[in-house]
């Protein structure tokens, strides 16, 4: 993935970056599953802050294990887009990966896009917008790098949380054993400082 810049957010004023409201709002994201023994042990977490969240699903994985994709919905969390099998739009022509998009659409029923990497191409961006609103972010927690420790990784969070913030961990296994260290303590500092963490719907 990309760490979003200022100078990203005036190219492409057409992605969703952020959703500025009131009554500290903040929109918790989880991209690349479901996932089993992640997935399962995020809502449980959610469950116990009974706080809601996004979850960017790969259609391969919703195929695979359709039951947490299910768990997923039945627990009032929202669900997104984020292509068949993590496309990166950068490398992908626009053919591939508007079909790959489509693909994933027939497991994952969604007027949400995240694009993989938060690389995509303008002429992909003006084709998906038909149908999607493109979610990116503002705060990175970056779990999924293998040289990132814990503290580094909630650091990134809690510096860079504001109303109206949308945040990205990841559902995977690779970011699964950062995850599990860090988002205990997100949603406790979320909490502390009256955040207050929503399914994104737009």
């Amino acid at each position: 993935m990309v760490r979003i810049t200022h100078l990203a957010k005036r190219i492409y004023p057409e992605l969703t970056w952020s959703l500025p409201g009131n009554d500290k709002q903040v929109y918790l994201t989880f991209d690349d599953g479901p996932t089993p023994g992640v997935t399962n042990w995020v809502m449980d977490l959610l469950n116990e802050y009974q706080v809601k969240a996004t979850f960017f699903c790969l259609g391969k994985n919703v195929r695979q294990y359709p039951e947490l994709y299910h768990r997923i919905l039945s627990e009032g969390h929202a669900v997104g887009n984020h292509t068949y099998d993590h496309k990166k739009g950068w490398n992908t022509s626009n053919y591939d990966y508007l079909k790959n998009v489509l693909k994933c659409a027939k497991y994952v029923d969604s007027n949400l896009f995240r694009p993989p990497y938060g690389r995509i191409k303008k002429a992909q961006i003006k084709s998906i917008k038909k149908q999607y609103n493109i979610i990116m972010w503002d705060v990175l927690s970056e779990d999924y790098r293998v040289s990132i420790t814990a503290e580094a990784c909630l650091k990134n969070v809690v510096d860079q949380t504001k109303e109206g913030s949308i945040i990205v961990f990841h559902d995977s296994k690779k970011a699964s054993n950062i995850l599990k260290q860090v988002l205990p303590k997100t949603l406790e500092y979320l909490s502390e400082k009256g955040f207050k963490p929503l399914p994104i719907s737009i």
